[in-house]
């Protein structure tokens, strides 16, 4: 049967509805086993959306930019901070299973998003700046590009959809893979 991601998202981390729970307390040893083998299968996908935050201004000594990046690891696990477009292209070339997430300034997003934007595994840029009217011109040109944003709670609003989205792409494929 096919999971909606808030279960599976509930699933992997450990909690269970009611009905979950009286389910599984029915459950056969054996059945249980392959439930959490498949379960484990799944709850692997999930991690597999990356959060690339590219800035030249990141501090990780500032209250707000750890702020940041606490809110963006409750959407996805693995959050990568990054000053210069050589550091972020670097990763990018090299890690070629995850699902991308970006979240760039406007500055940098510019030079970023024409090196990048042909990578298979980008699913979306957020851009996180100053001033929209200054990158809405170049911006538009790029339909991965979901946004720009003055501050970070949009941005992680839109993240955890996309995240979501992409979750249920990946679960739909396993799920299919797997019965086949």
């Amino acid at each position: 049967t096919l999971m909606t991601s808030k279960a599976l998202i509930q699933e992997c981390s450990g909690q269970q509805s009611k009905n979950t729970t009286s389910k599984s307390k029915a459950s056969v040893n054996a059945k249980t086993t392959t439930s959490f083998a498949t379960t484990r299968l799944r709850c692997s996908r999930i991690e597999n959306c990356v959060v690339i935050w590219a800035d030249r201004n990141i501090d990780l000594n500032n209250s707000d930019c750890q702020n940041t990046i606490a809110n963006l690891r409750g959407i996805v696990n693995q959050v990568n901070p990054y000053t210069t477009l050589g550091e972020c292209i670097e990763w990018l070339n090299e890690n070629k299973e995850e699902t991308v997430f970006i979240i760039t300034s406007g500055a940098l997003g510019q030079q970023l998003v024409s090196e990048i934007y042909n990578m298979p595994t980008l699913a979306a840029v957020y851009i996180f700046c100053g001033d929209k009217q200054r990158h809405k011109a170049w911006a538009k040109k790029w339909m991965k590009i979901k946004g720009i944003h003055t501050a970070i709670k949009p941005i992680c609003k839109a993240l955890q959809l996309d995240v979501m989205q992409c979750n249920q792409d990946n679960i739909s494929v396993s799920i299919i893979g797997m019965n086949e």
